[in-house]
């Protein structure tokens, strides 16, 4: 009767084991954000680009969720708490209110140019202003501020 066992595991062995391969394959080839790469102040801007675009689109649910859950995502590799701060969400509203005119596209009066508000609110003094106030260790990058509070760590003791 053992023997029986056995076999019939070694035969869900040998079923299971090409979809357990192609399940490691699937996972090698997956790639990560590269946030933790970047300054803090990027990733601060970056954040608050996706945080107007997912503001501005939050009409088309694929791409508020997927703007709003990207910024989310970059907040993982931050040294600031933007939930703490209204400043942010006052300056995303600020951008999003402007009334932008184009006179060679008044053919659609829908355009609202939401997306070139964002840019304008990213590239803008007033979004460096208030990062001054927010971030911490603007030229750090998350990966060398870990290494850099381990190795104080160790130094400590």
């Amino acid at each position: 009767m053992s023997k029986l066992k056995l076999i019939i595991l070694f035969s869900y062995s040998l079923l299971l084991s090409p979809l357990i391969c192609i399940a490691s394959e699937l996972h090698l080839n997956a790639m990560s954000p590269e946030a933790y790469k970047r300054t803090n102040l990027q990733n601060f801007k970056d954040i608050v680009l996706g945080r107007c675009i997912a503001k501005a689109y939050r009409g088309d649910k694929s791409a508020s969720s997927d703007a709003g859950s990207s910024a989310s995502a970059l907040i993982d590799w931050a040294y600031f708490d933007l939930n703490e701060t209204k400043a942010v969400h006052n300056l995303i509203d600020k951008y999003l209110s402007r009334d932008y005119f184009n006179p060679y596209a008044e053919f659609d009066k829908e355009v609202k140019y939401d997306y070139l508000k964002c840019l304008d609110l990213y590239h803008s003094k007033d979004l460096k202003r208030l990062a001054k106030e927010i971030v911490y260790d603007p030229n750090e990058t998350y990966k060398s501020s870990s290494r850099n509070y381990y190795r104080d760590l160790n130094r400590k003791k």
